[in-house]
């Protein structure tokens, strides 16, 4: 199969700027100290607790504190907001906080800002976004003003991970206040950068945390401001890039990436990343497609499509083959009792045949971004038989499309929050949450063990026999994971991590 490679518009715009001479360098940005950023997904909320996409999360990082710190360069845990924390027991984890901290609104840090943010989010009655980053959680308890507890609801090995990636502190009497909404409104953290302006939908400005403390893992900001623009366009973040309007952008396309490259005004920065790609069914008894109750359409859709082709021609080098719904090097992620299903059209026409469907049948595919890549497996599917229809949209609308059970099939992606265990991938899709739509009791349980048992060889088999039963039973698509480019501007110091948070208070101006 034949994919396109660089479009007519992006030829055309780069043909302009080589023309004139090439994008201006950022002198301006240079001289006021700040980096202009865009990102192609709107957040529904930059309070942590109810978002999850990833400029969300990109922006949680630079705004809000976590108790516990993971250098993405070493894996060791270091001392944030908590200076020092140990197992009272197996269901109870005790942190000294820091003291001195203050948060944007000049409120100091406690333990009361603990207690109350993570008992609120805990509570399902609240309806945090992702219940499966709390849920874990019991309650808290106040020791004394800089002491907490933490009690689980069962053992919860990958606690530690959890406090060092999505769980943020927000101040308690202003969150009490203001609620959700008015986080989002107005966000207020203790991070090294603080929310100076949000107009919804639109942009968010950061400002550098003149009172950050100095202690911490994270070192004290160099760059003074980030404008962050919300652009849903990357052919318009690209034209943007190369007319000199932003000074960095993330997921640029491979085939751009490479034309880029011959703007000497700019850098291309790549790598592999933790996010995943996969398809993902609904096969309960609510499925709007009641084809995809039976595993051999299943199994058919998996041989349709050519992965390898794709994450060659589509996603670039870095990217590497999936097996199992969790980013290979997540603890855990032992897809190698799993079936893999190699590519076979002639194979996926004799399932559907089998199953009834020699002539195949008609559906939906929903999906939100890589919108090339959802184009290339609706012409893989068509190939033998199945008409799929694109509906592509936010995040958000898919999100509660497939939560009403009225999606049948969606070209997800997952970057697990950046926490380096199983239990932020996999469960999240098959534990019986709400983007569970496959619903197995076989699987749930042996999640549920993986998720809590105590023993690391325990919860290793315990999370092989649950991957293997996902796959034998098809109840998704494995494919690959993502490769990020980077286009910035050649005198922005920056480095890229797997985990795509770019760390704005590493980055300088050369």
């Amino acid at each position: 199969m034949r994919f396109s490679s660089t479009r007519r518009f992006f030829g055309m715009i780069l043909g302009v700027a080589l023309a004139a001479g090439l994008a201006a360098p950022a002198e301006a940005q240079k001289r006021q100290n700040t980096i202009r950023f865009a990102y192609d997904q709107v957040p529904e909320n930059v309070d942590p607790y109810f978002n999850n996409v990833r400029i969300g999360v990109i922006i949680a990082h630079q705004v809000w504190d976590t108790l516990i710190y993971r250098d993405p360069r070493t894996n060791e845990y270091k001392g944030q907001l908590a200076t020092a924390w140990r197992w009272v027991d197996e269901k109870t984890l005790e942190l000294d906080l820091r003291r001195g901290v203050k948060f944007h609104n000049g409120v100091e840090f406690s333990a009361d800002d603990v207690v109350y943010t993570l008992n609120f989010v805990a509570n399902p009655a609240n309806r945090s976004t992702t219940q499966s980053n709390v849920n874990w959680i019991d309650r808290v308890e106040k020791v004394d003003s800089h002491k907490v507890r933490i009690i689980t609801k069962r053992p919860f090995p990958a606690a530690i991970e959890y406090l060092a990636g999505p769980i943020v502190i927000h101040p308690a009497a202003y969150y009490e206040q203001v609620g959700p909404k008015g986080m989002n409104e107005k966000p207020v953290g203790s991070g090294p950068y603080r929310v100076v302006e949000h107009q919804i939908g639109r942009s968010i400005t950061l400002q550098r945390n003149p009172d950050y403390f100095r202690d911490g893992p994270k070192p004290q900001p160099q760059i003074e401001r980030i404008v962050i623009r919300f652009i849903p366009d990357r052919q318009t973040q690209v034209a943007e890039m190369l007319s000199g309007g932003l000074d960095f952008v993330m997921n640029v396309a491979p085939d751009q990436a490479q034309q880029m490259r011959a703007v000497p005004t700019l850098q291309i920065v790549s790598g592999g990343t933790m996010r995943i790609v996969f398809l993902n069914f609904a096969t309960t008894e609510r499925s709007p497609a009641p084809q995809l109750r039976d595993v051999r359409v299943r199994r058919a859709i998996a041989h349709a499509i050519d992965r390898q082709t794709m994450a060659r021609q589509l996603v670039g080098e870095g990217s590497q083959l999936i097996n199992a719904i969790c980013f290979p090097a997540q603890f855990g992620c032992d897809a190698s009792q799993a079936p893999v299903y190699e590519y076979n059209p002639a194979k996926a026409k004799e399932l559907l045949a089998e199953a009834g469907f020699p002539n195949g049948f008609d559906i939906e595919l929903h999906a939100y971004r890589e919108r090339n890549q959802s184009e290339a497996m609706i012409n893989y599917l068509r190939a033998v038989g199945i008409r799929a229809t694109l509906r592509f949209g936010q995040y958000a609308a898919m999100r509660d499309q497939i939560r009403s059970h009225r999606a049948a099939m969606a070209h997800q992606t997952w970057g697990s929050f950046s926490i380096n265990d199983v239990s932020a991938s996999t469960p999240v899709y098959y534990k019986g949450l709400d983007d569970d739509i496959s619903r197995d009791p076989k699987v749930i349980e042996l999640l549920e063990r993986g998720d809590t048992v105590t023993d690391p060889q325990q919860r290793l088999a315990a999370y092989r026999e649950a991957h293997k039963l996902i796959i034998e039973q098809a109840y998704s698509v494995p494919l690959y994971n993502l490769v990020t480019f980077y286009a910035a501007s050649k005198d922005l110091e920056f480095a890229a991590y797997p985990d795509e948070l770019p760390r704005f208070w590493e980055m300088r101006w050369k």
